[in-house]
């Protein structure tokens, strides 16, 4: 169930609005009422999110192989595990279920450590996903006028079809995944250095859009003030993005990750 800011219409209008402005191109409207937002009722990261942070000590994600014998070891849990994260959060959240209270990573090998890197993989979606952020790592930042056609920018991906989704579902009251594409760069070997985190409530004044985030990467103290803003209002000239996600490096796009649900184990 979503909470509604401003303009006095009802939840269910608004969201047949936002489906609306997605299938007629979801350019950002200028005229939008002041203080336009929803969030996801009774949703905080300080209280939903996990308590540790997406900081795991160096070790493989997954090994496969007969038990008892030498094993393939696969990944480096020191990357991160933000993705499989994300998606528990919401796994527990739409259970009704509060997240562990340790405020420690879970050890390798544990159920919860295996849970998460269940999910992980989940969230990259696989093989759509990836090249979802590869896609959009090679894309420029405006668009360009070819011979005859015009080659869209992440300016475009950002503003017209990627953010309509993620507000639909945020109206609707439901958490949306974002993937974050920080890279511009054709070395599929720089994927891991994207990031994925959860939308939870928005606010928008004329063409300015303010995102409200869970990052795995933000400590509990400050969870709740990560933000996540863009002006939309010329996506062929490119959408700079501001943030104060946890990561190093620029987000250049982001898009709807596609979540499917999954219990989560016992605690």
């Amino acid at each position: 169930m979503a909470t509604m800011d401003g303009g006095g219409a009802a939840g269910g209008r608004r969201a047949a609005e936002s489906g609306a402005a997605a299938e007629s191109g979801g350019r950002l409207d200028a005229d939008a009422p002041v203080g336009r937002g929803a969030s996801v009722a009774g949703f905080l990261p300080s209280t939903h999110g996990f308590a540790f942070t997406n900081d795991f000590p160096p070790g493989p994600v997954l090994r496969i192989g007969p038990a008892g014998r030498p094993q393939l070891a696969i990944g480096d849990a020191s990357r991160g595990l933000c993705g499989g994260m994300t998606f528990a959060v919401r796994d527990l959240f739409e259970a009704g279920r509060p997240p562990p209270t340790t405020d420690q990573p879970p050890a390798p090998g544990s159920p919860l450590f295996r849970y998460l890197v269940r999910r992980l993989i989940e969230s990259w979606d696989l093989p759509g996903g990836g090249l979802s952020y590869y896609r959009l790592m090679l894309t420029p930042p405006a668009d360009r006028l070819l011979t005859v056609a015009t080659r869209r920018g992440v300016g475009h991906r950002t503003a017209v079809e990627e953010w309509p989704r993620v507000r639909l579902d945020l109206e609707q009251g439901v958490l949306s995944p974002l993937g974050l594409v920080t890279e511009r760069s054709a070395n599929p070997l720089r994927l891991g250095y994207n990031h994925q985190v959860l939308a939870y409530g928005y606010r928008q004044v004329g063409t300015v859009v303010t995102l409200r985030i869970y990052d795995p990467n933000t400590p509990r103290p400050h969870a709740d003030d990560v933000r996540l803003v863009f002006d939309g209002g010329r996506p062929a000239t490119g959408v700079p993005i501001q943030h104060n996600v946890t990561i190093t490096r620029p987000i250049r796009t982001f898009f709807r990750a596609r979540y499917r649900p999954r219990i989560p184990p016992p605690a």
